[in-house]
């Protein structure tokens, strides 16, 4: 059976477009730690320590930078549409601090509210300062430099 020219080519036409269409589905991905609302919510302040969290919440994504007293679990979840950035869509970072005996002094919660969106200005760095052009970066030094003896102290002329 063949099929008439018209009909084949909608039918490429159509299958063409669907593989294109498909490259447009967004992609969900998650990121860090796995957020269960039970177990954060057993954490409590003066009551745990740091072996019980370690026991609950597991190890921490990230230790404090200054001090060992602070740890953080992030989790992270993103989309991306084709070719594009992923965009955070959800994202939770819960803060447990110790205090000196180990013992849990404070567990804070944050969100979205903390993503900062970092647009750069152009492909130039903004400088202060003269804007010189290429031949002035070239040859503008020249007459700059003084040279040994002219002007200046010499071994035979000292001044």
């Amino acid at each position: 059976m063949t099929l008439p020219y018209g009909r084949t080519a909608g039918l490429a036409m159509a299958l063409g477009l669907g593989l294109v269409l498909s490259g447009c589905s967004p992609i969900r991905d998650r990121q860090g730690y796995f957020v269960d609302e039970a177990l954060i919510s057993s954490v409590q302040p003066g009551v745990d320590n740091r072996e019980s969290v370690a026991g609950t919440l597991g190890r921490p994504t990230f230790v404090g930078q200054f001090t060992e007293r602070d740890w953080y679990y992030v989790s992270r979840q993103t989309r991306q549409l084709a070719f594009n950035h992923p965009k955070p869509v959800e994202q939770t970072v819960l803060h447990v601090r110790f205090d000196e005996a180990g013992n849990v002094a404070s567990v804070e919660r944050s969100g979205l509210e903390k993503v900062v969106a970092i647009d750069p200005m152009d492909d130039k760095t903004p400088t202060l300062g003269r804007e010189r052009g290429f031949f002035q970066e070239l040859f503008g030094s020249i007459g700059q430099v003084g040279t040994a003896g002219v002007g200046g102290q010499t071994a035979d002329n000292p001044q």
